[in-house]
């Protein structure tokens, strides 16, 4: 097996690239996709799986009709940099289903975090009971998305 940079060959780029086309394809349509017999497809799939290249399946939802139609991109910046504070925060970021993603990040503020409301006063209940009681908040700006011009999750392979 021809190896690339990231420990997998060709076939499996080629099987990781239509998963991240369409999740739900069929062991079958995968196999004829990828020319391979659904056995050995069924083996790749596990093994990259087993390996941590693929780690998990999930449906994308209309963020618009449930709700949930405004991004907002809220920078964070804590009031002290110290190992117990980075781990009061972050715990207490996890447990906050509206925190889409949350980033460490080099620069002049800490954190950066992506949530989705309803609309601004949505945001602003938000802001007040969640976002400024986080551990160690000293200071955030706020950017609310005005449009979105791409959004992907697929890797370029």
């Amino acid at each position: 097996m021809a190896e690339s940079l990231w420990g997998i060959d060709r076939i499996d780029q080629r099987i990781l690239s239509a998963l991240q086309a369409d999740a739900r394809i069929s062991n079958l349509k995968l196999a004829e996709a990828v020319a391979l017999s659904p056995t050995a497809v069924l083996a790749r799939v596990q093994r990259l799986t087993r390996e941590g290249y693929i780690l998990g399946y999930e449906a994308r939802l209309n963020p618009l009709k449930l709700g949930r139609g405004m991004m907002v991109f809220v920078e964070v910046l804590l009031d002290r940099t110290t190992p117990n504070v980075f781990e009061q925060f972050k715990a207490a970021v996890q447990a906050q289903e509206a925190i889409l993603e949350c980033h460490m990040v080099a620069g002049g503020f800490d954190y950066l975090l992506k949530t989705r409301m309803a609309d601004m006063a949505a945001y602003r209940e938000f802001a007040g009971t969640v976002l400024w009681q986080l551990p160690g908040v000293r200071e955030t700006r706020t950017y609310p998305v005005m449009e979105e011009v791409k959004n992907s999750t697929r890797l370029p392979l």
